[in-house]
C-alpha cells in the first residue's frame, strides 16, 4: 500500500532582507531552492502547496493554533492529545469534498464510516482500568 521508501523534498525560500525575522508580515519571495531530501522525487510535483493547505485547514479547525486566542494548552502533553484527536477526525470522521469518503476509506484502511462516537469508545476501551480503592485514613482530631 505505502512505498517502502518515500520520497521526500524540500522547498527553502530566502528572505530579501535581513530584518525579515523581525517583521510581522512575510516577506517578499525573491525565489525557491528545491532540494532532494528522501528517496526520487517528481521535481514537478515538489511544491509547499499541500503543507500551507493542511496549515491553513488546521488553523481554521483549531483555534489553539491562531494568534491572540485564549484556547491554547498550558501542558504539551494535553496540546499532544488535542492534535491526535484533530487528526483521527480528520482522516477518520470527517467526509472530504474532493474524495466524497475519508481518507482512511479511500486509502482502503476501513470500509465503515466512523464517528467521535466511535473513537471515545476506542479511547475508553484502550484506557487501563482503575484499580480497587484502599481504605480512607482516618482523620486526628476526631473531625
Amino acid at each position: 500500500m505505502f512505498p517502502k521508501r518515500p520520497s521526500i523534498a524540500g522547498v527553502v525560500r530566502p528572505p530579501r532582507s535581513a530584518d525579515a525575522e523581525k517583521r510581522y508580515s512575510p516577506a517578499e519571495c525573491i525565489g525557491i531552492r528545491k532540494t532532494r531530501i528522501e528517496g526520487d522525487p517528481d521535481p514537478r510535483h515538489v511544491s509547499t502547496s499541500y503543507t500551507e493547505r493542511h496549515n491553513l485547514t488546521m488553523r481554521m479547525q483549531m483555534r489553539r493554533f491562531t494568534r491572540l486566542t485564549n484556547a491554547f494548552s498550558k501542558k504539551i502533553e494535553n496540546h499532544c492529545h488535542a492534535l491526535a484527536l484533530y487528526f483521527v477526525w480528520y482522516n477518520w470522521c470527517r467526509i472530504h469534498k474532493a474524495h466524497r469518503v475519508t481518507p482512511a476509506i479511500a486509502a482502503g484502511l476501513t470500509d465503515k464510516l466512523m464517528d467521535m462516537t466511535d473513537i471515545a469508545n476506542m479511547i475508553e476501551a484502550a484506557a487501563p482500568k482503575p484499580g480497587k480503592r484502599g481504605p480512607y485514613k482516618k482523620r486526628e482530631g476526631g473531625q
